[in-house]
C-alpha cells in the first residue's frame, strides 16, 4: 500500500475560522497528518492561544487576524501574508461563516449582506486571490464548508441556505474551470454539528428532539467527523474527486417516508 497517499505531509493549508468548532478540528487534523497550517480569524487572542498551543507541541502553524466579511482588500491581505509565509498554497479551506436565524420576511438589509459577505463573497474572493498560489503548487485543493442548508430547507434561515447553496455551485464551476491547472474543488455539507454556532439550537430540547428524530444515526455530528473528510479530500488518495458536495449528515438526506410499524 502506498502510505504517502494517506497523509498531508508537507502540504501548506490555509483554513479560515480556524480557532474554534469545525475549523479548529480541521487545524488539529491537518497538523496531525503532517501539514503546515495558516489560520485566519477575527479574534486575535484566539489566534495567539491556538498558535501557542500547537507550537508548543512542535507543529508549524501561522496566523493572521482579519474579518473576511470586510471585502476584497482583506482577502488580498490574507493571501499576501500566505505568499510571504510559503510562496505557494496547497490547500484552501473556506470554513468561516455566520448565521442569523429569523423568518425570511424579518431580515434587515444589513443582516442579509453580512451573511452573504461572510459565507459566500469572501469564499469566492479567497478562491480568486489564492488561485495563482494554488496553481503554483501544481496540486491545489479547495474545500468549501457548505451546509445541509444549501441542499434542503432545515429552518436555518433563507439567507444562510442561499449562501451555502451558492458555495456548492461555486465549487462545481471552479472544479471544471480550474481542472486544467490541477486544482481540485469540493464542498462539504454538514448537518447539525456540536459547535458554538449551533449551541443555541442544540440546547433547546424540543428542537434537539426534532433534529434527532430526522437523523437516522440518532445523534448530532462532531467537528472531527467533518475535519476528517476535509483532510481526505486534500490527500492524493482523493486525486480523482472534484466538483462534489459530500454530506456529513448522519443519514438525514436519505431519510424519506417511514411506514408505521403497527
Amino acid at each position: 500500500m502506498n502510505q504517502s497517499c494517506w497523509n498531508l505531509e508537507g502540504k501548506k493549508a490555509l483554513i479560515t475560522g480556524g480557532t474554534k468548532g469545525i475549523g479548529y478540528a480541521m487545524v488539529e487534523e491537518f497538523l496531525g497528518l503532517g501539514a503546515e497550517v495558516f489560520i485566519v480569524s477575527r479574534h486575535i487572542q484566539q489566534i495567539e492561544e491556538t498558535l501557542k498551543r500547537f507550537r508548543e507541541k512542535g507543529f508549524k502553524i501561522f496566523g493572521f487576524s482579519a474579518d473576511i466579511s470586510e471585502g476584497e482588500s482583506t482577502c488580498i491581505d490574507i493571501i499576501n501574508e500566505v505568499n510571504k509565509t510559503w510562496g505557494l498554497l496547497d490547500v484552501l479551506v473556506n470554513n468561516a461563516g455566520i448565521n442569523i436565524r429569523k423568518p425570511a420576511q424579518d431580515y434587515q438589509q444589513d443582516e442579509f449582506i453580512k451573511i452573504m459577505d461572510t459565507n459566500l463573497t469572501s469564499s469566492y474572493q479567497l478562491c480568486q486571490k489564492a488561485y495563482p498560489l494554488l496553481k503554483k503548487a501544481q496540486q491545489g485543493n479547495i474545500v468549501n464548508i457548505s451546509s445541509i442548508s444549501g441542499l434542503v430547507d432545515d429552518a436555518s434561515g433563507a439567507p444562510y441556505g442561499m449562501s451555502k447553496a451558492a458555495m456548492i455551485q461555486m465549487s462545481r464551476h471552479l472544479a471544471v474551470e480550474w481542472a486544467k491547472d490541477n486544482i481540485r474543488v469540493n464542498a462539504i455539507a454538514p448537518w447539525y454539528v456540536e459547535t458554538e454556532l449551533t449551541q443555541l439550537v442544540l440546547t433547546n430540547q424540543p428542537k434537539l428532539d426534532a433534529i434527532l428524530a430526522r437523523t437516522p444515526m440518532g445523534r448530532v455530528g462532531q467537528p472531527q467527523e467533518v475535519a476528517r473528510l476535509a483532510a481526505f479530500l486534500c490527500m492524493s488518495a482523493a486525486s480523482y474527486i472534484t466538483g462534489q458536495c459530500i454530506a456529513v449528515d448522519g443519514g438525514l438526506l436519505v431519510n424519506g417516508f417511514k411506514a408505521p410499524t403497527a
